[in-house]
């Protein structure tokens, strides 16, 4: 069993190595399920930069770096830093990296702005995928990371440690927990099972709808239809699919499907339909050039050629493609093709589909991709959001990190507030602006969207201002509790 190929894992290491441990990542950092690239000379300078501004920063507060990179201030100085190397407009100043008050005063102001991420994971209890907690141990037995010394375990994937990352360590008010599906049932994130009992617990001890929950469905594989049918009694707030079909075992993947093929994926539509359930998520993208020569049998069914048939034989349902569809891939390439073209592949074919086919229900989750875009060419970041934004409105755009891989979202969340799409940009493409982080496009884009596509009324929206996890985390703040910064998965070798 492998996600990765032991060739692939030779060439990479833990993303916990890297001391000390940075506001928001200094370069990419990869589940599983695709191999990250290297640290590009641009991440490297903003690394640098970071970390010349803790040291020149936090010995005035009597501060270590580490705890440094825990404060608001730390988040500022990091966005300080990707502004000093990319020239791109996040919004922060000196004065914040600089002053707590400064900091600690914008920080609480947005604390309790609503977020709804729509796309996290956490890996079972009895998970056969060990490879993280493998290269864990590895980086504590070569000494590269002092708090990995001893025996690693796999626990920062799991259920706890997802709960405190995603609602105590971060602003998110509402989740959605997901899954990954496999031909070899053990292999799977989590049973549609997990995740409704997850749903329940979560929801109970916070005494309000905090957790929501996928069913994964698997057009094609043998009792496909029986096992979604169970699975929509378990009630899902909505349903995902992996067009590739086993994406965590490529190599042996047997039922790969098309969501415009009537003779199977529709089926499963009657089902959805039949049960209440409008989302349909769907994994799209991460796929890069490499993967296109590796998988052949599979590339043409990680595209979106797809979608359009879809959403326009199924109006009633909502498709929602996970990972805006984006390719992944050298994102210095990325930049070189957008600057030149003004399109970005599969991204810009998934937002010209609205205006060409005349259709509403077809909605960008942003997962992987803004995470890391904006650690690695953040002109591509905005490029991402201002054509998803043209193409399928501001209302269409969904938060999802694809937490806990890359750690607590909170570093995200803020990327989001501060990014604004460069004024060259917006004059050249027709972009708006992003606004400020509790404008109009922003609000819509972090929980507005994901609140309608999933029925939220208002008293719903609220409950979590006087629920017990608000509570709880109101004392895990007053304890003293710090962020971890950690990420989890891998990071190509320098």
């Amino acid at each position: 069993m492998k996600f990765l190929s032991d060739d692939d894992k030779k060439r990479l290491r833990a993303a916990e190595e890297a001391l000390p441990r940075t506001p928001l990542p200094t370069q990419m950092v990869s589940s599983d399920e695709y191999a990250p690239l290297p640290q590009t000379p641009q991440q490297r300078a903003v690394e640098q930069r970071l970390y010349a501004l803790a040291d020149e920063i936090a010995p005035k507060h009597a501060m270590s770096r580490r705890r440094f990179f825990q404060s608001p201030m730390g988040m500022a100085a990091a966005f300080l830093a990707l502004n000093s190397v990319y020239g791109c407009a996040f919004a922060t100043n000196d004065g914040e990296a600089r002053d707590p008050d400064q900091a600690r005063e914008r920080a609480e102001s947005l604390a309790d702005q609503f977020i709804m991420d729509m796309h996290t994971h956490f890996l079972r209890d009895d998970t056969r995928l060990l490879g993280f907690a493998a290269m864990r141990n590895a980086v504590g037995r070569e000494g590269w990371n002092p708090d990995l010394q001893g025996e690693q375990t796999i626990e920062h994937l799991k259920f706890a440690n997802y709960r405190r990352e995603i609602f105590l360590d971060s602003d998110t008010k509402m989740a959605l927990i997901s899954s990954a599906p496999s031909d070899i049932p053990e292999d799977w994130f989590l049973t549609n099972e997990q995740m409704a009992q997850a749903r329940t617990r979560v929801n109970t001890e916070a005494g309000s709808r905090r957790l929501f929950t996928h069913a994964i469905f698997t057009p094609g594989a043998p009792g496909w239809l029986e096992h979604l049918e169970a699975s929509l009694a378990l009630r899902p707030d909505s349903v995902k699919g992996y067009t590739v079909g086993d994406n965590t075992h490529k190599e042996t993947a047997r039922y790969p499907w098309r969501m415009d093929d009537e003779a199977v994926a529709y089926r499963g539509y009657e089902l959805m339909v039949r049960a209440g359930v409008k989302n349909v998520c769907v994994h799209k993208g991460l796929w890069s050039q490499a993967l296109d020569s590796r998988f052949p049998r599979l590339a043409p069914y990680a595209r979106v050629d797809d979608v359009a048939k879809a959403a326009k034989d199924w109006p009633q349902l909502n498709f929602i493609i996970y990972h805006a569809a984006y390719r992944l891939g050298d994102p210095a390439v990325a930049h070189q093709q957008f600057a030149s073209t003004g399109r970005l592949d599969w991204v810009t074919e998934l937002a010209e589909i609205p205006a060409r086919e005349g259709v509403s229900n077809v909605y960008a989750d942003l997962g992987q991709i803004f995470a890391q875009t904006l650690i690695s060419q953040p002109y591509v970041c905005a490029a991402i959001l201002g054509t998803l934004i043209k193409g399928l409105g501001a209302e269409r755009v969904c938060w999802g990190t694809d937490a806990v891989w890359t750690g607590a979202p909170q570093w995200q969340i803020e990327g989001l507030r501060r990014l604004e799409i460069p004024e060259e940009m917006q004059a050249r493409h027709g972009f708006a602006p992003l606004g400020d982080a509790r404008g109009p496009v922003k609000t819509a884009i972090f929980g507005g969207n994901n609140a309608r596509l999933y029925d939220l009324s208002d008293a719903e929206r609220d409950a979590w201002r006087t629920d017990r996890l608000m509570q709880e985390k109101a004392a895990h703040r007053q304890s003293g509790a710090l962020p971890s910064n950690l990420r989890y998965g891998y990071v190509a070798q320098g």
